[in-house]
């Protein structure tokens, strides 16, 4: 059964020139007590998504519902059942790791006594205990990113929306928040997770939904968006750019479908990997092309991304992934 479920939401933000449909019937059913990945490229609608289950905002057509709770209908219960952290770490860099703690257990009117105990909880938790009494202004970005999460389970929450959590933190900071994330996740706790680190969705998620133009075009587990793909692809790094036209020329003798070409990598489905990476090499080298590396390799989700939207994630072309 559904806890997170929508139907049919749509969100429409106008102005006198423009018209931009952020959400466009989209659908979505999340398991009690699983990890919803939901993908998609920047303006597909994942934010959005958050804000109408967080009662951020309303949406123009369409049903929402959060733990059995009517999120139009009643907002207010809603939001006792929630805890949130958006992309930017929502912090008083003025106030210190225990004082921000405090304050959002203040806000959900928890008794001062209840409040401390719950900082003191979540403040060893995340390893902050040694600074719970610095200003976050003095704080890396891991460790507000860290202590934004911490607020968001002051009244520790059956549901827990995640919108990127981990932008901008090095790699170590963002495995310690996957760490965070599965403990809560075996703890019992719904999470929807939107991300654009395909291996974050791939290792944390029960369950993808991929979201694009407003509406959730392909979901399942990782390994059943894997498979849409098709088997082994054969993938190739040239040296110099000016050759990789050449080199997706050698692919396409011996793959399937059209190969596909990323800066100076180029990779093609394959019935027989083996046989078509020896052709291929072959191929390449009567052709004087010069390679960086060559291999074979399973689909990842970022060939079921790039296979679905026509694009790759920011994370993956700028290069921010582990």
């Amino acid at each position: 059964m559904a806890f997170v479920s929508a139907r049919g939401l749509t969100k429409i933000y106008r102005s006198k020139t423009t018209e931009v449909r952020a959400l466009d019937g989209l659908d979505l059913n999340v398991a009690q007590g699983s990890v919803h990945g939901l993908l998609g490229p920047n303006g597909a609608g994942k934010t959005t998504t958050v804000k109408v289950f967080t009662t951020l905002i309303r949406p123009n057509a369409g049903e929402a519902s959060v733990a059995g709770v009517d999120v139009l209908a009643d907002p207010a219960r809603v939001r006792r059942h929630i805890g949130s952290s958006g992309q930017y770490a929502a912090v008083d860099e003025q106030l210190t790791a225990r004082e921000n703690l405090l304050l959002v257990g203040r806000l959900y009117h928890l008794g001062t006594r209840r409040a401390r105990e719950r900082a003191d909880e979540l403040l060893h938790v995340f390893d902050l205990m040694d600074a719970a009494d610095r200003p976050l202004r003095t704080f890396s970005g891991g460790m507000r990113r860290r202590v934004d999460l911490a607020g968001a389970l002051v009244i520790d929450p059956p549901v827990l929306f995640l919108d990127e959590p981990t932008t901008g933190l090095d790699p170590q900071s963002r495995l310690g928040l996957w760490d965070v994330i599965r403990e809560r996740a075996a703890g019992g706790t719904t999470i929807l997770l939107t991300t654009q680190y395909l291996e974050e969705a791939d290792r944390l998620s029960d369950q993808i939904s991929v979201i694009d133009h407003g509406k959730v075009i392909a979901e399942g587990t990782a390994d059943q968006l894997k498979a849409t793909v098709g088997g082994q692809r054969v993938e190739l790094t040239v040296v110099e750019e000016s050759d990789i036209a050449a080199a997706a020329q050698q692919l396409s003798r011996v793959g399937q479908g059209e190969a596909n070409i990323f800066g100076r990598t180029v990779s093609i489905q394959v019935a027989d990997a083996t046989g078509a990476l020896r052709a291929v090499l072959d191929g390449v080298s009567e052709a004087g092309i010069e390679l960086h590396e060559a291999g074979i390799r399973r689909p990842t989700l970022d060939d079921v991304f790039l296979a679905l939207t026509g694009e790759r994630t920011d994370a993956e072309v700028s290069g921010e992934n582990l």
